[in-house]
């Protein structure tokens, strides 16, 4: 068989990610703190870009009628960074790829964009560094008493509530937050507080979220069966212990000399810091990427945090000077480079700013009820939701409401915070939201006086459907375990022993 040259044509279809696409969606995910850092990096590389602060700086003959004349190109249109035909190469050959056809611009060739994220076939991948300090990396606390919570069964109202008193706890593990204050400020009762701290107290490691030394000694103590009377004298004058007077000692707790040495030593064998033992990134202070204000009339308006924005400029009269006296081919493709890598970045950013602010105003918009009148009112709300309401693809707003956080009159959370799950309504009607029917359940039993008034799960399903909720008994069942309420033979028998 003889060999030769041959020529074939040959048509297909792939699905390849931009360069600018992949760049708009790393910047949508990044906290301002990370988004920051990355644009002083930016700025380090690209000498067309600067600060708008350093900018005004600048003499007059920098910032000339020449710069004022060539302008960057208009932003892109909303929701570029949303994933669309538009943002992927289709049916374009190489040939066509390469010279950026089919309505894209020409793609810098240099080193403004990191290609080394692009896994096969254009997906966002990890690097191999960042994936092994991703694996590598030892897991904070408030990490591991996130993943706690989510293995927990527990309402949307408790998990709300359990997702603030997370955030209120230190290194130490020791929870610094007034119960009080934050029940007002979430618009709940102390008692539901109360409830969430007792479940998370349950959590690992033994003596987190305590508010005081005596507290995280108490829940460890109990924990190894060693809690009695004698112990609890001793909790309750560790003043004395540091002053090291046995014989007061003693004396409080009821037991010899032998006796107190026992449990002195096991006080020393406990913990006094449960969350030492994690390690992590120093905490950073939340810093809002939204602000929620109440207007006239009973308007939420919302508004971005400027302080968190990076402001940009593309340096245009500086990018003429040097392209004027660039002579070989490769200075003149690496100013262009510069030149393409800083327009699309100031645009990217503009389009971040606007699209979290977009996603913002939904969630605002959904979750009014919460912020009138508290946790209890949190409707069901899912990424689809919000999605469909503002044009743009679920990835999209998981990607903004991920590290972002909105400031409202009730305190600081995470965008993700306002996200909970829905329980269709008997009638037809608006869907219900599993924190609040959950609640209803609780208020329900807790009106039992006598053994005979005691709701079955049974029961409560009729009650909750004559108010348009439409739940099975093995739900409410489940909703009852959660809130660690024991079943109604239990509830009765024990009324029947205080009688």
């Amino acid at each position: 068989m003889a060999l030769g040259a041959r020529l074939e044509l040959r048509q297909g279809q792939s699905l390849v990610i931009t360069p600018q696409l992949q760049q708009a969606i790393k910047l949508l995910q990044l906290t301002n703190i990370e988004l920051d850092a990355y644009v002083e990096g930016e700025i380090e590389r690209n000498p067309l870009l600067d600060r708008d602060e350093a900018l005004d700086a600048v003499s007059e003959e920098r910032r000339g009628p020449e710069a004022e004349a060539d302008q960057p190109a208009a932003p892109p249109e909303e929701g570029h960074l949303d994933v669309g035909n538009d943002d992927l190469y289709g049916d374009a050959s190489p040939g066509q790829r390469a010279a950026g056809e089919q309505g894209e611009e020409p793609q810098p060739t240099g080193g403004q964009i990191d290609w080394s994220r692009a896994g096969r076939g254009g997906g966002v991948d990890l690097s191999g560094d960042e994936l092994e300090g991703a694996l590598s990396r030892e897991k904070t606390l408030a990490e591991h008493l996130h993943d706690q919570l989510s293995a927990a069964r527990m309402d949307p109202a408790g998990r709300a509530v359990a997702v603030v008193l997370i955030d209120s706890v230190d290194e130490g593990g020791y929870l610094r937050a007034d119960l009080a204050d934050m029940a007002e400020r979430l618009g709940c009762s102390s008692e539901l507080i109360e409830q969430v701290l007792t479940v998370l107290q349950g959590f690992e490691p033994t003596g987190v979220f305590a508010r005081d030394v005596r507290e995280c000694l108490t829940l460890q103590l109990k924990e190894r069966d060693r809690f009695d009377p004698a112990m609890a004298a001793l909790l309750d004058n560790l003043d004395l212990l540091v002053r090291r007077d046995t014989a007061a000692l003693r004396k409080a707790c009821g037991v010899d000399e032998e006796d107190l040495k026992e449990m002195i030593a096991e006080l020393r064998a406990l913990t006094p810091r449960p969350g030492a033992s994690f390690g992590g990134e120093p905490a950073q202070p939340i810093t809002p990427d939204v602000f929620v204000r109440e207007s006239a009339g009973g308007l939420w308006h919302v508004e971005l945090n400027t302080d968190t924005l990076p402001r940009l400029l593309v340096d245009r009269r500086y990018h003429a000077r040097v392209a004027g006296v660039a002579r070989t081919d490769a200075e003149k493709t690496f100013v262009s480079e510069c030149l393409a890598s800083a327009n699309w970045l100031v645009k990217s950013l503009d389009q971040r700013a606007k699209t979290i602010l977009k996603v913002a105003s939904e969630i605002v918009r959904q979750q009014d009820g919460f912020l009138a009148y508290g946790v209890e009112h949190l409707r069901p709300l899912n990424l689809k939701t919000v999605a469909d309401a503002i044009g743009m693809h679920e990835s999209t707003v998981s990607r903004v409401t991920s590290n972002k956080y909105i400031s409202t009159p009730r305190g600081v959370f995470e965008m993700k915070f306002f996200f909970t799950a829905a329980i269709a309504s008997a009638d037809g009607g608006e869907a219900h939201s599993a924190e609040s029917v959950r609640h209803r359940i609780r208020q329900l039993i807790e009106t039992e006086q006598t053994a005979q008034a005691v709701l079955s799960d049974d029961k409560i399903v009729d009650i909750l459907r004559e108010a348009g909720v439409d739940l099975a008994r093995r739900t409410v069942a489940k909703y009852r375990e959660a809130m660690r309420i024991p079943s109604s033979v239990e509830r009765r028998r024990t009324m029947k022993e205080a009688c």
